[in-house]
């Protein structure tokens, strides 16, 4: 079985090969979704950049039309007759522009002097009427670029346009027959330039979004190819991680048998020969042999609690639960109160099993090295993907932001370990509150808590030194 397991080792399996799809499906469709998100942010200015530049287009050739119609059919009928308002020179006006007022190219017409009088207009009520001349009107005057604009009108001298909604309002520069200045200004229905704008956008936006889907397509081939790359490098990162841990466990196998075979059995044969010297000595030499024999015995205890430490227990065979109850038989040594909560059936594959191991072993030897603990505890969870384990102790605890002493390196390798593995480790901690340990594999892991009391995970004032199990 075990060169079955060899065989095996490195290889992913089934589950894992479905894992590294939904991988790579869950990279690409979010590589789709920010894309697609790319795709209204860009889409989105260009539609109103077309909409401006269709606006823009339809008011220029509305000012050509009206200068056309300035200079081609009223400038020349602006005669001395017409500015004398004769009714014959402005019937004659009238009917010359008739074709175009009839047809609902134009709705309105005005002609004004270089004095804001209205020389002629379509309305005969406003013939003859004086307004403010604006600047605007000045430097049109003085050969000053035509205007458009497209809004509704409001003006004083708007009154017959201000319930038709929404006109084009143009201003040219003409001048009458005889040469002198004059403004024509003309309204028409502004619908007509929405339906150019509308027109110009169903033209060109298809275009411009079927350019950048073809962008987006032809962008997720390498998107692909990238995810797939990152994923098998996270495939040859966890396999080098796996390496790692079965080197660390294999290296501390053999130290703990090289203990346990040679130099506990020697110090253990040593320390009988001593008990033996001590029976049959000299009375004046029983009392050193017994003191040599209580240090060896106490020396030998020590290295045993040492090899439980460090020998890693085949997880695959007698399970995450059973592994970590071994590691009580040191605390009780050392009189350390030893508490745990962990399921009998534990569903973790067998590298986070290993880390979930690792992490319970090298915090409890912290507690029980280092923290002056009393009492420990051992909380393990699950809830679907997630796994979290948490070892306490009501310790001294210490203080976050001093430095590490020289050697204390566990746990930050450890650290390091579970984050290449994909998990998260946090240490929650104070001095004179004692240390928690949390490890959580498949999301990140929680905020921390406050503490209650001295002892986070028993509360104010309790302590329980009895094991369950």
């Amino acid at each position: 079985m075990n060169a079955l397991r060899g065989k095996n080792r490195g290889q992913p399996g089934p589950a894992a090969e479905v894992i590294q799809r939904r991988e790579v499906r869950m990279a690409v469709g979010r590589f789709l979704a920010a894309g697609f998100a790319a795709l209204v942010l860009v889409a989105t200015p260009v539609t109103f950049w077309i909409r401006d530049a269709a606006e823009q287009h339809a008011l220029a050739n509305a000012r050509d039309f009206t200068q056309r119609l300035a200079d081609n059919v009223v400038g020349p009928l602006i005669t001395p007759r017409l500015l004398a308002r004769e009714p014959a020179a402005l019937e004659e006006l009238d009917q010359r522009l008739a074709p175009w007022l009839a047809n609902g190219g134009v709705t309105r017409i005005k002609v004004w002097d270089e004095y804001g009088t209205v020389v002629y207009s379509d309305v005969v009520s406003l013939i003859g009427q004086d307004f403010e001349q604006e600047e605007w009107a000045k430097l049109l005057l003085a050969g000053g670029p035509a205007t458009a604009t497209v809004e509704s009108q409001t003006a004083e001298e708007n009154a017959y346009e201000a319930s038709s909604g929404e006109l084009v309002e143009v201003y040219v520069r003409s001048a009458a027959k005889d040469g002198a200045p004059m403004i024509f200004e003309t309204y028409s229905s502004g619908q007509a330039v929405r339906n150019e704008q509308h027109a110009v956008l169903l033209s060109m936006i298809p275009p411009v979004l079927l350019s950048l889907a073809v962008l987006q397509l032809v962008l997720l081939i390498p998107a692909v190819r990238l995810a797939r790359r990152i994923q098998f490098h996270q495939a040859q990162r966890t396999a080098l991680l796996r390496c790692a841990i079965e080197a660390s466990d294999q290296e501390r196998r053999q130290i703990a048998s090289e203990l346990h075979d040679d130099v506990i059995q020697n110090l253990s044969g040593l320390a009988y020969a001593l008990e033996s010297e001590e029976r049959r000595g000299q009375p004046e030499q029983r009392q050193v042999f017994a003191r040599a024999r209580t240090m060896l015995q106490r020396n030998i205890r020590s290295l045993r609690a040492m090899t439980s430490e460090l020998y890693p227990p085949d997880l695959e065979e007698l399970g995450l639960r059973a592994s970590i109850m071994r590691l009580e038989a040191p605390l009780v040594e050392r009189g350390i109160a030893f508490t745990a909560n962990i399921p009998e059936n534990v569903a973790l594959d067998r590298e986070r099993a290993a880390l979930v191991y690792r992490v319970a072993r090298e915090a409890l030897v912290n507690a029980t090295k280092h923290s002056q603990a009393t009492a420990v505890d051992i909380q393990l969870r699950q809830s679907g993907e997630l796994t979290q384990i948490t070892v306490s102790d009501d310790g001294r605890g210490f203080s976050a932001a001093a430095p590490r002493k020289e050697g204390h390196f566990g746990l930050r390798i450890l650290k390091d370990t579970i984050q290449q593995a994909g998990g998260t480790l946090h240490i929650r901690t104070a001095p004179g509150r004692g240390t928690a340990v949390t490890a959580t594999f498949g999301a990140d892991a929680p905020p921390a808590t406050r503490w209650v009391g001295r002892f986070p995970f028993l509360g104010p004032g309790k302590h329980t030194p009895a094991a369950t199990r």
